[in-house]
């Protein structure tokens, strides 16, 4: 480690930080104890995946008042400080290593004032982050559905190692569509579900040549580490910020040193940008399908097209931009999670939607290069769904809704939002007299969807109620009605399960939305804290 000039005074070891509460402290007492084993071993990669381990136990934690590194993190480099034994030594050590940025330094410091002291510093001390990126590869599916990035690193020519990163495409979480005032978001490139390190490099690297070589689904290539920086840093940061994150029970433990070891791959690579898919190009991609030799065989020519159009967006909004990507997952996926929660299907368009989904099948994996066998497990995969399809789609007016209700609530055939844009505006029929307002108002005439007679729904709902809060209740039924941002809604859910009233959740959003401002980063952490709080008494 290097000195630094901006030091704290001698004996300040904290920085002027009161200690931590009592339950707290216990907590980091048992941190510094896992600690101990940083002394017993030898290796610097050893030591650091124990330091990414006791790092990983507030990963993916959500705290009020602040980031849980800052919160956490940083107060635990205060705690290791202030005990200046050698195991808060080793640990300063390798969080100077592993740790954020803001850690890093502060870590570093604390260590160097431990070491002035005279607390004895571990034998790897020298080498801890002290790492060489080499080579990097990637293990791919044909289908586009999962990578395993190989990243293979030495301290300075020796202890070779691997870093494998899984990096999932499957499941990209929606991307708004352009529309009239917006501008595209482009998708991540993908979601960083797990990882692992292997010091037997050569042994994995040929078992990755040999699948690529034998399996007709697999390849297996050689990158770019510029280009590899890049993705991963996406690919991560994508993780970062989901909420509970479907990484793999262990993720937590690796996370640190996963961070630290993209940090170590050369900068300036670039990440392809996905291709943008406005009305018009969807439009066309649709008449190019139906006009092919794959769709001749569809009777129901008006159900297809509205079926495709669906197989379209899907690519576009849920699967990183990639309409025509086909694969098992993606099959099932679609027919067996995303149609059942999201759209409005006709009968005709619930019995068209397999034979359009095996038709695209064969059209798409043509046109993409897909080989044979790749087609033919996924079209295994459609008809195996095809008889669960049935059992899980579901038409609301099985559960006893008003299909002409459910008409006004969903013109954009948005089934997932019935729910939320029911609770923004439940009267919706009947004849009432609106204060303010002279004759009477039949609410079932009125759409939902158009702003006005929105705010006749809300006049009902709230008489004689000043114009300042008709607006407020305007702002947030619009907001929920249009599901922005997603955790609004997932918050009045979490609300309503621990007790709260209907008004009492569309008041505590309105407060929540009024102090956020236009900062969508800081609506989402006050969403955050605002979902956890405790029932009403």
């Amino acid at each position: 480690m290097s000195s630094r000039s901006s030091r704290r005074p001698s004996g300040d070891p904290a920085g002027g930080r009161p200690p931590a509460s009592g339950e707290v402290t216990a907590i980091f007492d048992g941190m510094l104890r896992h600690a101990r084993e940083l002394l017993a071993v030898r290796s610097p990669l050893d030591a650091e995946l124990i330091v990414s381990e006791i790092l990983g136990s507030w990963w993916g934690h959500r705290v009020a008042g602040g980031d849980v590194e800052e919160v956490i993190g940083e107060s635990l480099i205060d705690h290791a400080a202030r005990a200046g034994t050698p195991a808060a030594l080793a640990l300063l050590t390798g969080m100077a290593g592993l740790g954020t940025r803001r850690q890093a330094v502060r870590a570093e410091e604390a260590a160097l004032e431990l070491m002035e002291r005279g607390v004895a510093r571990p034998g790897w001390a020298g080498r801890v982050g002290m790492v060489t990126a080499g080579e990097c590869y990637v293990s791919r599916d044909v289908y586009g559905d999962q990578d395993s990035v190989v990243c293979t690193y030495t301290y300075g020519g020796a202890d070779r190692h691997a870093l494998v990163v899984l990096v999932d495409r499957t499941k990209a979480g929606t991307v708004p569509a352009p529309g009239p005032g917006r501008s595209a978001r482009p998708p991540a490139c993908g979601m960083v579900r797990d990882a692992w390190v292997s010091s037997r490099v050569d042994k994995l690297l040929d078992h990755c040549r040999r699948d690529g070589a034998d399996n007709p689904l697999m390849r297996f290539e050689q990158l770019d580490p510029r280009d590899t920086r890049a993705m991963l840093q996406r690919a991560l940061e994508h993780t970062n910020a989901t909420d509970d994150p479907p990484v793999n029970e262990n993720f937590g433990s690796y996370h640190a040193f996963v961070r630290s070891r993209v940090r170590a791959l050369p900068p300036g690579g670039r990440v392809p940008q996905p291709v943008l898919y406005g009305r018009e190009r969807r439009a066309m991609i649709a008449t190019r399908f139906l006009a092919s030799d794959e769709a001749e065989g569809l009777s129901d020519r008006s159900a297809a097209i509205r079926c495709v159009d669906r197989i379209i967006d899907y690519g576009c909004a849920h699967d990183f931009g990639r309409p025509l990507r086909v694969s098992p997952i993606k099959a099932e996926m679609f027919l067996l999670d995303w149609l059942p929660r999201k759209v409005l299907l006709s009968p005709t368009e619930q019995e068209a939607v397999p034979h359009v989904l095996a038709a695209w099948v064969r059209w798409a994996g043509k046109r993409t290069g897909l080989p044979e066998e790749g087609v033919r497990a996924t079209l295994d995969a459609v008809w195996d769904a095809t008889g669960k399809f049935a059992g899980a789609y579901r038409d609301p007016a099985a559960f006893g809704l008003d299909r002409e209700l459910v008409d006004r609530l969903l013109p954009d055939g948005e089934l997932e939002a019935l729910p939320r844009r029911a609770f923004a505006l439940p009267f919706l029929s009947g004849t009432h007299r609106v204060s303010g307002r002279h004759g009477s108002i039949d609410l079932s005439a009125l759409d939902p969807a158009d702003p006005a007679d929105r705010r006749v729904m809300l006049e009902f709902e709230h008489p004689g109620a000043d114009p300042a809060h008709l607006d407020a209740h305007e702002r947030l039924a619009a907001r929920l009605w249009d599901g922005d941002p997603p955790q609004l809604w997932e918050t009045a859910q979490a609300l309503l399960d621990v007790g709260y009233e209907r008004h009492d959740i569309l008041h505590k959003l309105i407060a929540v939305l009024d102090r956020a401002g236009d900062d969508p980063h800081e609506l989402r952490a006050a969403l955050r804290v605002l979902r956890h709080e405790p029932p009403p008494q």
